[in-house]
C-alpha cells in the first residue's frame, strides 16, 4: 500500500523558513515523481514543485522559485520542500502526491486529483 506522510508545518513569521517533509513508504522514490501542491482558503489547489528521482530533475512554479526548493532524502525515503523567504501567500495546506508519470503530469492539478497518491496535508501559516 503506497502511502505519504507530509509534516513539518506550522506558523512561520515573514521572510522566516520552514521544511516540509513527506515520507513515503510501499514504493520506491525512483518509481514515482513525486509533487507538492497547496491550498489556500478560497482558492484552488495549485502544484507548487516536483522530483524525479529517475532522472533527476525538479520543476518549481514561477510563484516560488528562488524561495522554495525539491529534494530527496533517500535515507529517509523522503521528499523535502525547502520554503525560504516566505510571505503571505504562502500561506496554505501543503499535500504531497506521487504520480506514476512525469513531472509535467505529476503537477497538473486534474491528473494529480484523478491519478494521483496523496498524502493529508501539513499547514503552513505565515504571520506578517
Amino acid at each position: 500500500e503506497v502511502q505519504l506522510q507530509a509534516s513539518g508545518g506550522g506558523l512561520v513569521q515573514a521572510g522566516g523558513s520552514l521544511r516540509l517533509s513527506c515520507q513515503v513508504s510501499g514504493l520506491r522514490l525512483d518509481e514515482r515523481a513525486i509533487a507538492w501542491f497547496r491550498q489556500a482558503p478560497g482558492k484552488e489547489r495549485e502544484a507548487v514543485a516536483c522530483f524525479t528521482q529517475s532522472n533527476r530533475k525538479s520543476s518549481i512554479v514561477d510563484a516560488v522559485k528562488g524561495r522554495f526548493t525539491i529534494s530527496i532524502d533517500n535515507a529517509k525515503s523522503s521528499v523535502i520542500l525547502q520554503m525560504n523567504y516566505v510571505n503571505d501567500e504562502d500561506t496554505a495546506v501543503y499535500q504531497c502526491v506521487a504520480v506514476d508519470a512525469s513531472c509535467i503530469l505529476g503537477m497538473d492539478n486534474d491528473y494529480a486529483g484523478a491519478f494521483g497518491s496523496w498524502g493529508q496535508g501539513t499547514q503552513v501559516t505565515v504571520s506578517s
